[in-house]
């Protein structure tokens, strides 16, 4: 868990070194993660908006010979993707992993019900909003396919979620990245992102702590 929390605070470095070691080969690792981070349905902690912002950053960097088109358009196929994935999963196996002795120790059946919960009150927007929230994102796919959603529904939802999701954090990461006070800072501005991804989050549980008891 340390190694995972070291590269996401320091996402920037350790992006420069896989171009470094891999060349092109980059884009397709970067690809696999974003897809993985959805589509293996118990890898939810894996970085989404930060790695998205750190290599359009290093895109906007002409000593990285990167090109933003080619990973806005790799990030956009593998958040799709792995989503629909994960939605099959959930048709398939949504009772069977939450218990299962292994996978259930990543996918644990509170963090379900948390979505669940999140679904209900929300409905379907929850698909949309969801691809905006670690982990939640990861856990809607899943419980909507448990909720005997419609593939054609869900996907109405999260096509466009994914779309604006990779807009904003590739845009954000090119135009903003590389500005010096940014640079200078970076540990502390994917620090930022990720708290500001998580803040739905938080005041919803809040709500529900705090909510009044219904007899």
């Amino acid at each position: 868990m340390s190694t995972l929390i070291d590269f996401i605070l320091h996402i920037d470095d350790h992006l420069v070194n896989i171009v470094n070691t891999f060349g092109n080969s980059a884009y397709l690792i970067l690809f696999a993660i974003i897809f993985i981070e959805t589509g293996a349905v118990i890898l939810p902690f894996l970085p989404g908006d930060s790695l998205l912002f750190a290599a359009a950053a290093l895109a906007a960097n002409a000593t990285y010979n990167l090109n933003v088109g080619i990973f806005i358009v790799l990030f956009l196929v593998a958040s799709i993707a792995g989503d629909s994935l994960n939605f099959f999963f959930g048709s398939k196996f949504g009772e069977l992993i939450p218990r299962h002795r292994i996978l259930g120790k990543f996918i644990k059946e509170k963090d379900l019900n948390k979505a669940r919960e999140f679904f209900e009150k929300y409905g379907a927007m929850a698909i949309f909003l969801g691809r905006f929230m670690p982990i939640i994102r990861t856990l809607i796919p899943f419980v909507s396919a448990t909720s005997n959603f419609p593939y054609q529904r869900f996907a109405k939802y999260n096509i466009p979620a994914c779309i604006v999701w990779v807009a904003i954090c590739c845009g954000a990461g090119y135009y903003f990245g590389n500005i010096p006070v940014v640079q200078d800072n970076f540990s502390m501005v994917i620090i930022g992102i990720v708290v500001i991804s998580l803040i739905p989050a938080v005041i919803g549980y809040i709500k529900t702590k705090f909510a009044p008891s219904k007899e």
